[in-house]
């Protein structure tokens, strides 16, 4: 059992891309945690595959180090605003955050989310500017803005008197004075965080009291919570009580909450983190992190109290809800089935399932269609990293385009979720920049020039203005553009936005695409497939030139005679088709459109693939809102 004075629970926040998980890879060198010499991965906490490729953390994870005598639990958390739903929850498990920041780029817009969560929670952050070797480190710039955004966020005088270090998380060094100190060694960052984080303000007398802040699950042992012991000791075997408790209104101002429902059950396994190791216990106590399984469900915000007064509930945790939708379909095109596994609705349902076991930003929704389900998430990299798990795990099926998910005010009047936009550009491109996100409803906030010839950039932009923005602003600004987001809140509808200017190119047959097919098409569109390659009537193939849908035959072949040989082909010249990554092709497709995501395939088609029943499907569509147009017009005359 750990003596609470020598217990230290904190949380690595910061924007994405910022060094949070390279920092982890020096503790646990400094610590000597590992064996010198065992193999050890860089970016060690990102053990996800997806997390790897991508460089991202998605999952927020647990560590403990030792340091002269002292425990430290430290939860490396996301830095994108996809999953902030990660950060919001595992704060109530620390007591203070060490945040981040970059020392060229200083606070971005996750930056200013996770510190407002922090300073709601009372906690007294210590900053750290990282990446000071960098050749453009800016290291005073980025503390100045930072103490900006304390006094803009409304941090207390105490929060506000926060501890700084500077250093390279790369490179294992951290100092509190970057002229007088010799840039060596992390014994300043672990010495800071000693001496500034608070140990556990916790008790280890009377009735054992947690409350769960993160799930997992296990085939065998059911679901997992974990949480901080925040009262008292638990053994192995021991009944306690499981209060569940619930916000009255989600979408309330008021956030009063009420008891749920409640329940008597078991702890059957019990685990306690060591370095990155789950190490089974007999017994947890008050101020460490421990996992916990036993009770058949377990939720986020759940109590657990040997007590069985019904008073101990704690308030539930709050988790904004999601503020993006899409269809998950059945797979219902011709290949279903030749490239992965083909599933029904019950699989499908199965599947999301159990990702709303772990996953506590997603939702789905039954809307009665027996074909699909309708999931909702933080944002299109957070619907994208579960598509791409579910691809790689053999399904096949198909998504729709994404759509925000809107309130009624008291008035009636709609609401629609709101962004807080940051461009880094070029000088060269900031016009073509403004222009685009103009026509898409972004209203421009302020302008920086962040010298070396890059502006910085800053709007409000409604979350359907930039859904299919990414691909066409890396375009506009030849990849040299960074443009970061986060959700802030709920406004006013801001209009209709036009989402793509130019039409599909649609196949009317079923075959092998031909070079000399493709070869007159690349004239009027981008192509989408390369020669040999399978495609079916309904399949999308490119995109036209002009506004307005172009049906192709991309398997017509050459008519052959004595003048006309099969191999004429071989000259032809064709471009390299465009190849759409998960993310461009849910950002490309329109609503009469789906992108057919199997292991192997991205494809995009359109929802109905014959074209007859397609015409029919629009002339009813143009004829029910000429209806309703007529209605309208009638009721105001």
């Amino acid at each position: 059992m750990a003596d609470i004075a020598h217990i230290r629970n904190l949380a690595i926040v910061a924007h994405i891309d910022h060094g949070k998980t390279t920092l982890i890879d020096s503790v646990f060198k400094a610590t000597r945690t590992f064996r010198k010499n065992q193999k050890v991965a860089e970016r060690l906490m990102d053990n996800n595959v997806l997390e790897r490729e991508r460089g991202i953390t998605i999952r927020s994870k647990h560590c403990t180090v030792s340091w002269n005598d002292y425990l430290i639990n430290i939860i490396d958390t996301p830095g994108h605003a996809d999953f902030s739903g990660e950060v919001e929850r595992v704060l109530s498990m620390v007591d203070s955050v060490l945040l981040l920041v970059d020392a060229n780029e200083g606070p971005m817009p996750q930056t200013r989310y996770v510190l407002m969560r922090a300073l709601k929670l009372g906690l007294r952050p210590i900053v750290v500017i990282n990446k000071v070797d960098r050749p453009s480190a800016r290291p005073d710039y980025s503390l100045n803005k930072t103490f900006d955004l304390f006094i803009e966020l409304g941090a207390t005088d105490e929060q506000a008197h926060f501890p700084v270090l500077y250093g390279s998380g790369l490179d294992g060094w951290f100092v509190n004075d970057l002229d007088k100190e010799e840039h060596q060694g992390m014994d300043a960052l672990f010495k800071t965080i000693i001496d500034e984080v608070v140990p556990p303000q916790v008790s280890q007398d009377g009735d054992f009291l947690m409350q769960v802040s993160s799930l997992d699950w296990n085939d065998y042992i059911g679901q997992i919570g974990s949480g901080r012991v925040l009262r008292g000791t638990l053994k192995k075997g021991e009944e306690f009580t499981r209060l569940v408790t619930k916000l009255k209104d989600p979408f309330s101002q008021d956030k009063g909450w009420e008891l749920d429902s409640f329940s008597k059950v078991k702890s059957t396994h019990m685990w306690i983190t060591r370095g990155l190791t789950r190490v089974d216990t007999d017994e947890i106590s008050a101020g460490d992190i421990v996992w916990i399984a036993g009770p058949p469900e377990i939720g986020i915000g759940d109590t657990f109290s040997k007590n069985e007064n019904t008073n101990e509930a704690l308030k539930p945790l709050e988790i904004e809800e999601p503020t993006l939708s899409m269809l998950f379909l059945v797979n219902n095109g011709p290949f279903s089935g030749q490239d992965g596994k083909a599933i029904m609705l019950r699989q499908l349902k199965e599947r999301l399932t159990r990702e709303l076991r772990v996953n506590v930003a997603l939702r789905m929704a039954d809307i009665g269609r027996s074909d699909g389900v309708i999931v909702s998430g933080r944002g299109e990299l957070h619907l994208a990293i579960l598509i791409e798990e579910m691809r790689r795990e053999g399904l096949e099926f198909c998504i729709s385009r994404p759509e925000v998910i809107t309130r009624l005010d008291e008035n009636g009047n709609i609401l629609e979720p709101i962004e807080h936009l940051v461009i880094d550009v070029p000088e060269d491109h900031q016009g073509i920049v403004i222009e685009k996100l103009a026509k898409r409803k972004g209203e421009l906030t302020s302008v920086e020039n962040a010298g070396t010839n890059t502006v910085r950039i800053e709007f409000e932009i409604p979350t359907r203005g930039l859904i299919g923005y990414r691909s066409e602003f890396l375009t506009d600004t030849r990849g040299l553009g960074i443009m970061a987001s986060r959700f802030v809140g709920y406004g006013s509808w801001r209009g209709d936005i036009v989402s793509r200017s130019k039409g599909s190119v649609v196949s009317i047959e079923t075959g092998i695409a031909t070079a000399y097919a493709l070869e007159g098409l690349q004239e009027r569109s981008v192509v989408f497939v390369e020669p040999t390659e399978r495609i079916y009537n309904g399949q999308i193939v490119g995109e036209n030139a002009r506004t307005m849908d172009m049906t192709c035959n991309p398997t017509k072949r050459k008519n052959l005679t004595n003048h006309r040989s099969s191999t004429k082909d071989i000259g032809v010249k064709l471009n390299v088709p465009r190849k759409m990554t998960l993310e461009e092709a849910m950002e490309w497709i329109r609503d009469d459109e789906l992108a057919e995501v199997t292991p192997k395939f991205i494809r995009i088609r359109k929802a109905i693939l014959d074209i007859d029943a397609r015409r029919r499907a629009e002339r009813k569509q143009i004829s029910s809102d000429e209806g309703l147009n007529d209605l309208q017009s009638r009721a105001s005359a």
